[in-house]
C-alpha cells in the first residue's frame, strides 16, 4: 500500500505533503479522528515515506503544480518496512504491558500504562536510527494514555532528538492533556464516504443490504464494518442478531427486560469468541468490550432512527431494512424521551469503557428503555458488582 491508495483523507495527507515539501516535518503529531477512518494506515504509510531511501515525487495531476511524494517500495528500507522488521519503526500499544520488565503475563489494562510508554518509547528514543535518517514511534489509542503516561511523555515531546518523530493516534482529543496537545501538530481525519465503505464490504463478500447497514452503523468509519464483515463471513450472523434485537426493542415490556439482557449477554459472548479468532492481536478484555459496545451501538441506532422518524426525517435511517419495527418504536416515545434514552445508552458505553460489569450495564439500560410508569434507574459505580449498586426511583 502507499499514501496514494488511502481514500477520503485528502486534506490530512495534503497537510503532511506540504510539511515534507517545505522541509519542516514536525517532531510530533496527533492524528485525531473516529476509530477506523485510516489514522493507523496513514501513519504507517507516512512513516514508510519518511524512512524511504529514494522517495518518488510526482505531480498529483497533470493540471496541478503541486507535487506528491510517496515511498519507492523498492529500497532496503521499504522492503524491511513491508516485512514489519524495520529497525527504526516502532508501534506502541497497551498489549505490550506483558512484555515489560516488571509486568510479564499481566492482564492488559484499560489505560495505556506508563511502563509501556517508558520501556517501548522513551527508553528507545535516545538510540540513534539504525538504517534511516529518522526514528519513528506510532502510539495507538493515545486517548487511553493516563495522566502519568502523558506526563512521562512531555520531556520527549518538548525536547526530542532531531531524528525522532512521534505519532499519537487518538479517537477522543479531549482526553489528552493541554500540555500534550500543545507540543504536537494536530491533524484531523474526517469520516469515510458511505459508498466507499459499501464498496469495500462488497469486495469482501458481503451482500448489498448487510453492507449498507454496516456502513451506516459505523457512521463514517471503515475499520469496524470490516471487522463486522469478517464476523459475518465467519458465521456469527451479526446481521441477524441486529434484526432480532431491533424487533425486540419495538415490542418488549418491563417484565421482559432481564430476559432480553440475558440474551444480549449470550450474544456478546458468541460475538466475542468469533472476534477473538478474527483479531489475534487485541486482548480478550478489549474484544469483549468491543462486542458489547457493538450491541449498544445497534440499540442506539434504533433509538436514533425512531427519533428521526418522529421528526419526519427518515431518508437516511440506519435500520432502513426494518422500517416497520422502527415506526413501532417511534410510537412508544416522543422525540424528547427518545433523546433521553439515547443519552442513557451512551452512558452505558462509557460504563463499559470504565470496566463496569456488562451484565449490570445491559440490565440497567433495558430496564430504563421500557414504558413502565415508575422506571427504576440503577446507577452502577465504576467497579460495580452484583451487590454494588446505587438505586434511585424516578417517576415519569
Amino acid at each position: 500500500m502507499s499514501l496514494k491508495e488511502i481514500f477520503c483523507q485528502d486534506r490530512a495527507i495534503a497537510v503532511l505533503q506540504r510539511a515534507l515539501a517545505a522541509g519542516k516535518v514536525p517532531h510530533a503529531y496527533i492524528f485525531a479522528g473516529a476509530e477506523g477512518v485510516g489514522k493507523f494506515k496513514t501513519a504507517r504509510e507516512w512513516s514508510k515515506l519518511l524512512l524511504c531511501k529514494n522517495p518518488v515525487v510526482e505531480k498529483k495531476e497533470k493540471t496541478d503544480s503541486a507535487e506528491f511524494a510517496d515511498s519507492c517500495g523498492l529500497c532496503q528500507s521499504c522492503r524491511l518496512f513491508e516485512a514489519d522488521s524495520h529497525p527504526d519503526f516502532n508501534t506502541v500499544y497497551k498489549e505490550l504491558i506483558q512484555f515489560t520488565k516488571d509486568n510479564k503475563g499481566r492482564k492488559t489494562p484499560v489505560d495505556l500504562p506508563i511502563d509501556v510508554i517508558r520501556e517501548f518509547l522513551i527508553d528507545k528514543v535516545s538510540t540513534r536510527p539504525t538504517l534511516s535518517d529518522r526514528k519513528i514511534f506510532v502510539a495507538s489509542e493515545a486517548e487511553k494514555l493516563n495522566t502519568a503516561s502523558q506526563n512521562c511523555l512531555l520531556k520527549v515531546l518538548e525536547e526530542p532528538p532531531e531524528y525522532c518523530c512521534i505519532i499519537l493516534l487518538c479517537t477522543r482529543l479531549e482526553k489528552l492533556l493541554p500540555t500534550t496537545k500543545s507540543r504536537c501538530q494536530i491533524i484531523r481525519f474526517g469520516p469515510i464516504a458511505e459508498e466507499k465503505i459499501i464498496e469495500k464490504l462488497k469486495e469482501m463478500g458481503i451482500k448489498q443490504k448487510q453492507a449498507q447497514y454496516f456502513a451506516r452503523l459505523a457512521q463514517g468509519s471503515l475499520g469496524p464494518p470490516c471487522q463486522w464483515a469478517q464476523l459475518e463471513l465467519a458465521g456469527t450472523n451479526l446481521y441477524e442478531t441486529k434484526r432480532k434485537l431491533v424487533s425486540s426493542l419495538s415490542t418488549y415490556e418491563f417484565a421482559d427486560a432481564l430476559q432480553l439482557a440475558g440474551w444480549l449477554l449470550d450474544e456478546r459472548k458468541k460475538i466475542a469468541e468469533a472476534w477473538a479468532e478474527v483479531d489475534k492481536t487485541t486482548s480478550k478484555t478489549d474484544i469483549n468490550r468491543r462486542a458489547a459496545k457493538t450491541l449498544l451501538q445497534i440499540i442506539i441506532s434504533a433509538l436514533h432512527d425512531a427519533m428521526m422518524t418522529r421528526l419526519a426525517e427518515t431518508e437516511s435511517i440506519v435500520n432502513f431494512d426494518q422500517e416497520e419495527q422502527i415506526e413501532k418504536l417511534a410510537g412508544r416515545f416522543d422525540a424528547e424521551r427518545l433523546a433521553e434514552k439515547i443519552a442513557d445508552a451512551y452512558k452505558a458505553i462509557r460504563w463499559l469503557e470504565s470496566n463496569v460489569n456488562e451484565k449490570l450495564v445491559f440490565e440497567q439500560l433495558l430496564l430504563n428503555l421500557t414504558t413502565h410508569p415508575s422506571s427504576i434507574v440503577y446507577r452502577p459505580s465504576l467497579h460495580a458488582t452484583a451487590g454494588n449498586w446505587d438505586r434511585t426511583d424516578r417517576h415519569t
